[in-house]
């Protein structure tokens, strides 16, 4: 049996997948959110020294904690730079252990990239600022950023946290070789097309061997279209 392990973007947490879950299990998949430190129920161990290597050891720990094989790798978001490392790492200490990955409205990061590549000095000077007022951690927008309106704007304004902003500026060291051979899938949430996703929607359109995935929702379809998000991780899956 495949394991889905799903990784939360900026300001969220395992939390934020709870609405695909249980239609994953019905679909014969086994199913494992990672909370990263810092964020979500593990806020209270937010600390300024968080960066990248802290958030690619969670995923990789609890991947060898819980004992995992045949894992499809998830991110969403930010989530994108984290599950691109980590699996860049397994496929050195763990060869066999991934049967591919899938990236929800996220972030693809080339060789040496880091999250703030594509913002221009203007966003990268804003985020800084906001961070530094913060105590090092970025303030989550609102979530009308996203698309969410209702009941599902109310529900994520409540249960974001402050992100740790220690990986803002570290870079994603990898060998593309190293995740080619792995199946690797890329959702893009068209309406509204979220601005920081756009232009990873047109790499992924330029490079081959990818299968992309169009959603006609915003940036969060697990929350805003948990039912058809499942069905395409559990076709991932397959």
């Amino acid at each position: 049996m495949k394991t889905i392990v799903l990784v939360h973007g900026a300001w969220g947490g395992a939390w934020v997948w709870q609405r695909v879950r249980a239609p994953l299990r019905e679909a014969g998949l086994a199913v494992h959110a990672v909370t990263l430190t810092g964020c979500g129920d593990r806020a209270h161990l937010r600390t300024p020294g968080i960066d990248l290597s802290v958030h690619v050891q969670d995923v990789v720990a609890s991947i060898e904690a819980e004992e995992l094989r045949d894992v499809l790798l998830v991110g969403h978001s930010y989530g994108g730079i984290v599950i691109t490392a980590a699996a860049a790492r397994l496929q050195r200490q763990r060869p066999g252990l991934l049967a591919g990955l899938v990236y929800v409205d996220a972030q693809l990061p080339l060789p040496g990239e880091r999250w703030s590549t594509l913002h221009d000095p203007a966003v990268q000077a804003q985020r800084e600022a906001q961070a530094r007022a913060n105590d090092g951690a970025l303030p989550p927008p609102d979530p009308s950023v996203f698309g969410l309106a209702g009941a599902d704007h109310a529900w994520l304004l409540r249960r974001s946290v402050p992100h740790p902003f220690g990986a803002y500026h570290d870079p994603v060291d990898y060998d593309e070789a190293e995740l080619a051979a792995l199946p690797r899938t890329y959702v893009a949430c068209t309406s509204p097309v979220f601005p920081t996703a756009a232009p990873h929607h047109a790499r992924v359109r330029g490079l081959p061997g990818w299968r992309m995935v169009e959603m006609a929702t915003g940036h969060f379809p697990m929350v805003t279209e948990p039912a058809r998000m499942a069905d395409v991780l559990a076709d991932a899956a397959r």
